[in-house]
This record gives C-alpha cells, structure tokens and sequence, in this order.
C-alpha cells in the first residue's frame, strides 16, 4: 500500500482499518433488509407447497441481488478511501436506494417488481454517475478504466432487469433476473472485462485487507442479530401463549444462535484479518470470502425461518419440505464455514463436513416427528461440532492462519 497515493481519493497507508460509521449506518439497512428475506421465506414455506421450488428460487434471486449490493460497497470502501467525499457520497446513494430495495424485496415478483429494479439499477448507476461528478472525471490511479468498466456492465444487464421488472408474468421475470443477477456476479468476480478496455485486475491498486475482513465479520452478526429478531418477533408478537413448548422452541434458537457465531470465530472468523493480510494474492482471497460468507449468511437467514415456523408449530403437523429451513439451514452454513476454514488455514474442516453429513442423514427419520424435536437434533449436532472445535484447541498453540491463495 502506498504511503501517499497519486489520487486521493485512493487509500493511504495511514487510512483507518476501522469501518466508518456511515458504513455502520448501511448495515442498520440491511438489518432491515434480511428480515424482509426472512418474510418471504416465511410465505414461501407456508403457502402452496406445489410451487415452493420456483417461489424459494425468485427469494434467492432477490437476495442475492441484495448481498452483491452490500458486497460491492465493502470492495468499495476498502479500495478507495472511505472519509472521501466521491466515496461517502456512494455510500449514502447505497443506503437510500438500498432501503427502497428492501421495502419493495417481498413483492419483488409481484406488483412491486418495477420499483424493486429501479432502485436496484439506481445503486448501480447512481454510484458511479455520483462518483465520477464527485471527481469531476478523474481517473483513478492504477486502473483508470475501472467506472468505465462497471459503468459498460451495469448497462448490459440494466436490460434484462428492466424487462424483467416490466414483464407481468412470473416465470419470464425469473428467468431474465436470474440471467442478470448471474451476469453481475461474473462481472464483480471477473473484474469487468471489457472490449477495448481490458479487466480489473485485483490488487493493483491499494487494497485494506483488514477493513474487507471486519466488514464480512460485521455482516455475519448482523446476520445473527436478523436471527434473534425474527425468533424474538415470531415469539412475542401474534398473540401467542408462553406455553412451554414455545418457550422451548425459543431456546433451541437462541442456543442455535450462540453455536452458529461460536462456530464461524473459532478460528477462521476470529483471525481473517490476518490471513488476507498474509495472503500471496490478499485481494483474491478478501474476494473469495465473500462467496463462503454468502453461503454462511443464508444458512443462517434459513436457520432463522426454521424457528419461526418451529414457534409457531412446536408440536404441529410437520411439512416434509420445513425440514429444508430446519436442518438445512445449518447445513448451509457448516458447508460455507467448511470452506471459509480452507481459505484460511488451506486444510479441509472435519467436524464441519461431519455436521453437514449428519444433518443429512437424520432428514429421512424426521417427517414423523414434532418440529421442536428436529430443532433439538438440529441444535445437537451444532453443538458437537463447536465440542469439537474445543477439544481439539486443548493443549495446543492457536493455530495461525495458511491461506493457499
């Protein structure tokens, strides 16, 4: 990293790893926004089983559309020097557009589809037009090409996202949002190859490692605290009794809650920063993590829908496709966190993979049983995983961090 940029608006050495409390206000967004995910889902498991597939398929297109949102921010944000005013000022189009995103999230394949794309495309655009004014044109030393690049991209699947967000009929707007959603996420991994103008290539220009790392460990406690707050809502709201079924369902989630953040700090969570940092290619492994902790973050999103429905039918009639939120929930989880633990210390993660094949195992013996009982099983296996992690740190030095990247 250099010591004093060409372009200011690039990070200095001296910049703070810390993240800016405008960022932290973008997370207050989001916190918003997973529980828009999470209603959804809701509707999804609860309503017409027939088509719960294509439903649960246009909520992970939307989300995922959410999370490059927040993603792209954090990339920003650790490239370019966040107490700038072209950088505070993308940030602030990101959080107001960002919440517009979200409230329109749970009809995005309804009546609110085209308000859902506008204010997605508006990120997009809004960005770059913002920081390109800001700038009053300025290249960026080390990648003078980049806005062009991102700018080339983001109208090559404005397209499809607004024919989509015009389409009336379901089934086209998820087939041309899927295209479009895949595309950016080709484009963020790619680095926006371009004709003419070539591709990003990561890392040449400053990069703070230790800031993208914080902003993914940030993100996956909002994650959590989404957890708590739908569970806590689901509990006290809707007139429910404080029968001791549902406050046991209530505790199975909390208990869950407790090993799914033990889990990811121990020990890639807890010491990330210092493997991108000591990384070959910092800014690939830092771009990598940001598709385990996806993974990771929706487990947990499904892990939550699991309980909501668990407290409100702790002894009801189970529906054989709950058990997709219930156990694989966690299981999608333990399997990102299997390969975050890969990232950062090269090695594959035993208990990890054990917990995923074990939630796996037991979902053909749990149709008959209540969903307080599947939620037990589930929070067991979660908690022989974390024993693991426990017994094998007895005696032993902490183990440092030997990404492969």
């Amino acid at each position: 990293m250099a010591e004093t940029p060409v372009d200011p608006v690039l990070r200095a050495e001296s910049s703070s790893q810390r993240a800016t409390f405008l960022e932290l206000f973008l997370d207050l967004v989001f916190v918003f926004a997973l529980t828009r995910v999470s209603q959804r889902l809701v509707e999804d498991f609860t309503t017409d089983q027939r088509i719960l597939l294509s439903e649960a398929g246009q909520t992970l297109v939307l989300f995922l559309a959410l999370w490059l949102i927040w993603a792209s921010t954090a990339w920003v944000t650790s490239t370019l020097e966040p107490e700038a005013f072209a950088v505070q000022g993308v940030v602030v189009i990101t959080v107001v557009c960002s919440m517009v995103v979200a409230v329109a999230l749970p009809e995005g394949f309804g009546d609110r589809g085209l308000i859902f794309v506008v204010a997605y495309l508006a990120v997009q655009f809004g960005r770059i037009g913002f920081f390109l004014l800001a700038t009053r044109g300025r290249i960026i030393a080390g990648d003078p090409a980049a806005p062009k690049r991102v700018l080339f991209w983001t109208a090559l699947t404005a397209v499809p996202w607004l024919v989509g967000g015009l389409a009336g009929e379901s089934v086209l707007r998820g087939v041309l949002w899927s295209v479009a959603v895949g595309v950016d996420y080709l484009g963020f991994t790619l680095g926006w190859p371009t004709p003419r103008l070539g591709r990003s290539q990561y890392g040449t220009q400053p990069f703070a490692g230790e800031h993208l790392a914080e902003r993914y460990q940030q993100f996956l406690l909002i994650a959590l605290g989404e957890l708590i707050l739908v569970t806590g809502i689901t509990f006290s709201g809707g007139g429910g009794a404080f029968t001791p079924a549902r406050t046991g369902a209530l505790g199975l989630a909390l208990l869950t809650t407790v090993l799914l953040w033990r889990i990811y700090f121990y020990r890639a969570g807890h010491v990330l920063p210092t493997a991108i940092i000591q990384a070959r290619d910092p800014a690939r492994l830092g771009l990598s993590a940001a598709y385990t902790h996806l993974i990771m973050i929706a487990g947990i999103v499904l892990t939550g829908v699991g309980y909501e429905l668990t407290i409100t039918h702790p002894f009801g009639h189970i529906v054989p496709a709950w058990l997709i939120a219930i156990l694989g929930g966690p299981a999608l989880f333990l399997a990102g966190r299997a390969g975050f633990e890969f990232q950062v210390f090269g090695r594959i993660s035993w208990p990890r993979v054990a917990g995923v094949v074990l939630l796996g195992a037991t979902a053909p013996t749990m149709g008959r049983l209540p969903l307080l009982a599947v939620a037990g099983t589930t929070a067991g296996i979660l908690l022989g995983v974390a024993v693991s992690d426990l017994r094998r740190s007895r005696g032993r030095a902490p183990e440092q961090p030997a990404p492969p990247i």
